[in-house]
């Protein structure tokens, strides 16, 4: 963490109310930030979060409530007032655009300028090569599309931009989300760095541990309201958190796992000699009806990769996929889903959601040939067939009706979940179930899949979080650079363990 801050705020909102059509978002909300601090956010989904920080971003109006800025009352009228002032918000899904380089979306909008002419070029790019460097990323390129870059560069280049203003407060939307450790160690540096010049970050994360190692204070918000403001991050216990958070006592707890028994079942998936070149090295894996599997290893380790060749949705470089001892058409998502495989990808609203529909056509996208009659769709068989899928898992709301684009990342996680649930699949691929849900809503994921686990659906599961592997795993594989350095029932792993197996990477014996 960073120097003690000032104790004069530098931004303070009091009662900030604001209400959409049928809801209350924010009910009375009151948040200070000093100078210097970096003060988290926390709230499950739906607790107004992301509301208050786009009042405070320019991009909603508040109905009731006042703010202050540097001792003065201001109106936030457009993004463009706030960053005026001196807000840079860098949002959870990134505002890039992907077929400009990364010079053009660090300086949109506010071109350097030199003698009154607008910077082109050379010089452009020398003056973001330099808030690369600052930002530890001196090889990215500046002159490169941002659609080429990984997402954890993405979230560099957008750090990049909001430290091209004369910013004095940054707002931080789950910025870790797509990063490894590595790169998390690399953003709390930042972190560090800026809040030492004195600016200020509002940082919002569902990780907790997180809050701990870079967070000075935490304000707190449940059902719109701030039911916490100004707590210390570092000796608030973390019970104390979650309850306010939840209003219960729930905490990072995972389902009890079955007792260790031998499965006389044959595997219901198997991979013989699967590869893809540059990416992972030969894997012979076999899961069998009501058993996890957990994939552990950094970004680039090849856990993704893996998921989506077994899915058809990258072709192998050699090797084989079998389903019930069936073998499966290399690089065809068709035959996979036929064959019983479900999907849950990492960019669930880019790659697993259509989020302009309903949750009734997002749960019954893989199974419109049911409903199909003469040519026909049958929209009340789609619905009540959907209806079905959502309340077995408790989706909220329980409306099939309702847009799938307004629902909490974990309720719509859920929809993902359904569609494979109406489908029959036999084996469930997740890739980062929980990324961007919130630790009330984990809980509830988590207990879906170990029953469904023990109803005798098999699951691989790829998780950045190793305690989220060893929790809710039956078998752990490790991966290092594309190649399994290690594979133990989870029970006999640790943290610690397997983060040494990853940055080491001892074969196995």
């Amino acid at each position: 963490m960073a120097p003690a801050p000032d104790d004069t705020p530098l931004l303070t909102m009091t009662g900030i109310t604001k209400s959409f059509p049928g809801v209350r978002a924010l009910d009375g909300v009151d948040l200070e930030v000093r100078p210097g601090e970096t003060h988290c956010l926390l709230g499950q989904n739906g607790a107004g979060k992301s509301t208050l920080i786009k009042v405070l971003a320019g991009a909603h109006q508040p109905d009731d409530g006042t703010i202050t800025w540097r001792g003065e009352t201001v109106q936030l009228k457009s993004p463009i007032a706030a960053m005026r002032l001196g807000i840079a918000t860098i949002y959870q899904e990134l505002d890039l655009v992907e077929g400009l380089t990364v010079a053009d979306n660090i300086f949109l909008g506010h071109e350097p300028t030199a003698a009154g002419f607008v910077v082109k070029g050379r010089e452009g790019r020398e003056q973001a090569r330099l808030l690369l460097k600052r930002l530890g990323h001196p090889e990215i390129d500046p002159g490169r599309l941002v659609g080429d870059l990984s997402a954890a560069h993405q979230q560099i280049v957008s750090m990049a931009r909001a430290l091209s203003h004369d910013v004095r407060l940054i707002v931080m939307d789950e910025p870790s989300a797509a990063l490894d450790p590595d790169e998390v160690d690399n953003l709390f540096r930042i972190v560090d760095d800026v809040t030492a010049d004195g600016v200020a970050v509002v940082y919002i994360s569902h990780r907790l541990e997180e809050i701990r190692r870079i967070g000075d204070r935490v304000t707190i918000l449940k059902d719109g309201r701030a039911v916490a403001v100004g707590l210390p991050a570092e000796s608030t216990p973390t019970k104390e958190i979650v309850a306010m958070m939840t209003g219960r006592n729930v905490e990072y707890v995972f389902p009890e796992r079955p007792a260790a028994r031998e499965r006389a079942e044959e595997p219901v998936l198997r991979t013989q000699g699967l590869s893809r070149e540059g990416e992972f090295e030969p894997l012979d894996l076999e899961i069998r009806p009501g058993e996890i599997v957990g994939l552990a290893g950094l970004v680039g380790s090849g856990r993704s990769e893996i998921l989506e060749t077994i899915y058809g949705a990258r072709k192998p470089s050699s090797g084989q996929v079998y389903v019930g001892g069936r073998a499966l058409r290399a690089g065809s998502v068709r035959s996979a889903v036929d064959a019983g495989l479900g999907l849950a990808p990492e960019e669930r609203k880019a790659q697993g959601l259509l989020m302009l529909e309903s949750v009734t056509r997002n749960v019954s996208v893989s199974t419109l040939g049911r409903f199909s009659r003469g040519g026909w769709l049958d929209r009340s068989g789609e619905r009540r067939a959907a209806h079905t899928a959502i309340r077995e898992l408790s989706l909220r709301p329980d409306n099939p009706d309702a847009p799938v684009r307004t629902l909490s990342g974990g309720n719509q996680q859920k929809a993902v979940l359904a569609r494979w649930l109406l489908r029959g699949c036999r084996v469930l691929l997740l890739d980062e179930p929980t990324r961007g849900v919130d630790v009330g809503a984990r809980a509830e994921l988590y207990a879906v899949v170990r029953r469904l686990a023990d109803e005798g659906l098999a699951v691989l599961l790829v998780s950045s979080e190793v305690p989220e592997v060893l929790g809710l795993a039956d078998r752990v594989l490790v991966l290092r650079e594309g190649r399994v350095v290690h594979e133990a029932p989870a029970h006999e792993l640790d943290e610690h363990r397997v983060l040494d197996l990853v940055l080491e990477g001892s074969p196995t014996s």
